[in-house]
Formats: structure tokens, C-alpha cells, sequence
């Protein structure tokens, strides 16, 4: 049995009495590792029959899969190089999936990286809609950037902003909104022994102060009658049920909806909160439930909700705002696009320093706030020719009229994630995407009958 932190233990023992080990009892031996297939790539079957991965079903989200194999790194996976599938331990992908998103909506992922939530909301609004991912640390900004790219998201905003500066730029601006709220990380005990080293009354009461701070922008953002999805991965009664009960007091145009019929884990905990209130309607999931541990509560804001005045926001120091706008549309461009994706030829292009972007159909409000990304940045105009960027050919590589065709079982896929020249055999001269099983792995460049490897070397198999 994991041994768990003593003053954690002696907490929830007194909460949950004779209930202690049949809830904080693993039901793995080992942390469970999983899948979570992207939505914008292929269906989840796809994944299970092709892929060459052992996998289960998992109970959390009907997208998501554990690996069987608990020694298997699928980091270097053909597919997880073209976006298949993201890499997320199962019960992770339970929240996202609650928040009922369909294309066209505006939806903001509030506290986002690593980006396995922001891609299964991007799957869920199948390149309609816009989707706002922000997070805080610029690091994992940065880690998140590169996951949707990856992903082939074609419209997002990746942000990296404080949330009161959020809630005064864009007020009741979003249809949904997704609060996987910085937490004492007491689910991620096995998975990461730091969290156990760390693990706190002060941190607790640290980590429910900053959720509630986020709680109230994520109000502040979400427009009359949109839903909120608010989730941490701890067990602490002042983040979970205590936090919801809060909101609740202090914001009566919310109501909580009910998680019952979810189809995993199990009702909220009745006694974790000042006051009486619905938790049994909020969701939890326990070790015992398959996963490493889970909080989730759904709220509706009304649909005559009246906007509240907007929190003042508190702009960090040493940062500037990226410029960008309209573009001259350049022919180089232009010409590029009409040979290889003629589809995208007559959208609206976007300066942004040297870089011209393909921006989300969707548009944010002006704003002056810390942008990574807005959109796809399709590349730039060299010497008098266009050179197209990665992401241009991960977010449509599969619609580039001169491609060249691997499967998993071609010798040159793995060449390729080596960053080696290959053998060109579909592809005709020029810029043309590489695909394996129809999945887009980047760009070359053919000449003489060989594909010059444009894929960038920090993402390459190496060793």
C-alpha cells in the first residue's frame, strides 16, 4: 500500500472514517498511463486499430485509452510525432469533457499547460469557434505553444497572462470556460514524489486563495448562461468542495449542475464545506476509481446574469505586448498558396514581426495582452521566395496537393523523425507535406528525387 503523507492521512481518515482504504487504496500497481486521442486527427478507433498500441477503453472519456503496457514510452510514436494522440494519464481527460463544447463556440482554457485539456477542446470545436489557452508561467506557455501546434489547432490564441488582466479584456465574452485550477497536487502523490514532499497546510491554503482569485475572473469571462468547468487534481477539502461552496455564496448567478450521470467516480463529499450545499452533485475521483485522483464541479451562469464591473488587472513588469496586423498580402504568398493549399489562398493574412499568420476565423477582442500565438503562422517571405513554417503543414498538412505518403511499417518514417533526407516517391519538386498514415509530420523540400528534412530538430527521434 502507497504510503501516504502523515499529516495528509491523519486528515482524511478523520474524514472519511472506515472509508479511508477503500477509497485511498490504488486500484494499479503503478500510476496509470494513458492516451487521449485527437479529435481533430481521427476518430478513437482509428487509434485502437492501427496504431500498434496496447490499449483499454478508459471509463473517464470516451477519447481516451490506458496503455497496458506500463514500460511503454509512446512519446516516440510515429503518431504522437503527427498529433494523433496526446500523452495524459486517463482520469486527466475526465474535466474537458464535461464542458459541452461544439463548434463555434468561444471557449477559454484558463490555466492550460502542458495543453492535453486545450487539445480536447480544440477537438471539440473541429476548427470553428475560436479557443482561448492561457497559462500563467511563461515556460509552460511555451510548452503549451508547441503542443497545439502540434495537435495541427488552427484556431487558437495562446496566451500568457495573468486571469484579472483576462477578465477585463474580454468580459462575458466566452461561451465556456475551463478552470483546471493550480492545486496542492495531493492526486499526483504516486505520480510525483515531489508533490508528497511538498505537501502542506500552507500550500493548501496558498493554492485554495489563488483558485478563488481565478474562480472569480473565470466568472468575470464567461458570458450569460455559459458553463464553467472548475477541476484540481487534489483531495483537499478548502480547494474542492470548500471552493465551490465559496463561489456559490459569493456568486448567486451561478448554479451547480448536476455530475451524477458522468458514468465515472463518485459523488462530491458532503462534509468538506462551511455550509451546506449540493456536493453530491460535484464529481470525485478516487485512487480507488482507477485513476491517481480528481475534483470536478459544473456550473451554469444565468442567462440574465448582469456583467460585474471587471477585477483590476495587475500587468507584470518587463513584459511588452506583440504587435501584429493586417498585411499587405504578398505575392510570393499568394502564389505559394494557390499551388499547394489552394484552400487558404483567399484568407486573410496578419503581420506579426517577419512571420505572416493565417489567424483564427474568430476574432478576440482588441487587446494589448502577452500573445505566443494567434492562429497559425504559415511563415515568411525569404529572398523573394515564401518559406512555409512547420505548423502551416501540421495544421493542413493533409490538404497539401503535393505530399509524400509513409505508413508506420515504411523504413523512411523513422528516418524522417530522425531528421534524415528520404526517398521522395509520391512528392514532386518543391515544398511538398509529409504524412504517414495520412497524419502530417511536417514539410520538405524535394529535389532530384530526395525530400530535404525540414522537421525541427528539437522535436526529432534522437538516439
Amino acid at each position: 500500500m502507497f504510503v501516504f503523507p502523515a499529516a495528509f492521512e491523519a486528515r482524511e481518515r478523520a474524514l472519511l472514517g472506515s472509508r479511508f482504504e477503500d477509497l485511498l487504496t490504488y486500484a494499479t500497481p503503478t500510476p496509470a498511463r494513458g492516451i487521449t486521442v485527437n479529435g481533430l486527427r481521427c476518430a478513437p478507433e482509428v487509434v485502437a486499430a492501427g496504431s500498434g498500441l496496447p490499449l483499454a477503453p478508459s471509463v473517464f472519456c470516451p477519447a481516451a485509452f490506458t496503455l497496458t503496457d506500463p514500460d511503454l514510452r509512446p512519446g516516440r510514436h510515429p503518431w504522437h510525432h503527427a498529433g494523433v494522440f496526446y500523452v495524459q494519464e486517463p482520469s486527466a481527460a475526465a474535466p474537458a469533457a464535461l464542458l459541452e463544447v461544439h463548434p463555434g463556440h468561444k471557449v477559454l482554457d484558463m490555466c492550460a499547460a502542458p495543453g492535453g485539456k486545450s487539445s480536447q477542446l480544440a477537438a471539440a470545436l473541429q476548427g470553428q469557434g475560436l479557443l482561448v489557452a492561457n497559462e500563467y508561467d511563461s515556460a509552460r506557455a511555451e510548452i503549451l505553444r508547441q503542443n497545439l501546434e502540434r495537435m495541427g489547432v488552427p484556431n487558437a490564441v495562446v496566451l500568457n497572462e495573468d486571469t484579472a488582466r483576462l477578465a477585463a479584456a474580454f468580459p462575458a465574452f466566452f461561451d465556456r470556460v475551463l478552470v483546471d485550477a493550480p492545486c496542492s497536487g495531493e492526486g499526483m502523490f504516486r505520480k510525483e514524489a515531489a508533490a508528497a514532499g511538498q505537501n502542506s497546510q500552507a500550500l493548501i491554503e496558498h493554492c485554495a486563495a489563488l483558485g478563488r482569485e481565478i474562480l472569480d475572473n473565470a466568472a468575470a469571462l464567461l458570458a450569460p448562461g455559459g458553463i464553467l468547468v472548475f477541476s484540481t487534481c487534489t483531495f483537499a477539502p478548502e480547494e474542492d468542495e470548500g471552493q465551490v461552496a465559496d463561489f456559490l455564496l459569493r456568486h448567486p448567478e451561478f448554479t451547480l449542475c448536476d455530475l451524477s450521470g458522468c458514468g465515472f467516480g463518485r459523488p462530491g463529499e458532503p462534509n468538506r464545506a462551511d455550509y451546506n450545499f449540493s456536493a453530491e452533485k460535484c464529481r470525485r475521483i478516487w485512487p480507488a476509481d482507477g485513476g491517481e485522483g480528481h475534483f470536478m464541479a459544473k456550473l451554469q451562469k444565468s442567462a440574465d446574469a448582469e456583467m460585474a464591473p471587471p477585477p483590476e488587472p495587475a500587468r507584470k513588469k518587463g513584459r511588452g505586448d506583440r504587435k501584429g496586423g493586417p498585411a499587405k498580402v504578398p505575392a510570393e504568398w499568394t502564389d505559394f498558396a494557390c499551388n499547394l493549399f489552394p484552400d487558404l489562398a483567399d484568407r486573410p493574412v496578419l503581420a506579426a514581426g517577419d512571420w505572416l499568420v493565417l489567424p483564427p476565423q474568430t476574432n478576440l477582442p482588441p487587446h494589448k495582452l502577452r500573445t505566443l500565438r494567434a492562429g497559425v503562422p504559415a511563415g515568411k517571405v525569404l529572398k523573394n521566395r515564401f518559406e512555409p513554417s512547420h505548423a502551416l503543414f501540421m495544421a493542413w498538412g493533409r490538404d497539401c496537393r503535393n505530399r509524400e505518403e509513409l505508413t508506420l511499417s515504411d523504413p523512411r518514417t523513422a528516418a524522417w523523425l530522425r531528421g534524415e533526407e528520404i526517398e521522395a516517391r509520391t512528392a514532386q519538386n518543391g515544398w511538398c507535406a509529409v504524412l504517414v498514415d495520412g497524419f502530417p509530420l511536417g514539410g520538405g523540400k524535394v529535389s532530384g528525387g530526395r525530400i530535404k528534412n525540414h522537421y525541427p530538430k528539437g522535436l526529432r527521434n534522437l538516439g
